[in-house]
Formats: structure tokens, sequence, C-alpha cells
């Protein structure tokens, strides 16, 4: 089964980071597409079994944020 995930893809220093804007997985590599590639493995060994089977805890945090 295939399933669409949205990236985006950026620049740290000398390496491409790709996101996925889907779920909270990254990647890296030293091209645009070695980025992409990397993230579709990572996307892949996400979604391997065994899954996990503990979820994880989110939490919302409040910030002070003085605006000019």
């Amino acid at each position: 089964m295939k399933q669409s995930f949205t990236a985006r893809i950026f620049s740290e220093g000398d390496w491409f980071v790709a996101q996925c804007l889907d779920i909270d997985i990254a990647s890296q590599g030293k091209t645009e597409t070695e980025a992409l590639t990397n993230l579709q493995e990572a996307l892949e060994l996400h979604f391997e079994p065994p899954c996990a089977t503990v979820i994880p805890e989110l939490q919302k945090i409040e910030v002070e944020i003085n605006a000019a």
C-alpha cells in the first residue's frame, strides 16, 4: 500500500534536511535528492512492523511573548 506525505526541504549548513510535515520525522543528505531518499526510507522504517505500542504523551506549554 502506498500513501502520500508532504515534505519540505531546507538547507542547514552543508546539508539538506527533508522534513515530513504530516509525521514528526526528518532526515538529511548532501543533496536534496539524497535527503528525500533518506526521508522516504525513514518513513518506511517507521511504519514497518512491529509498530510502537506506546503512544507518546503530548503536552501543551505556555510561553511568554513580549510583543513590541
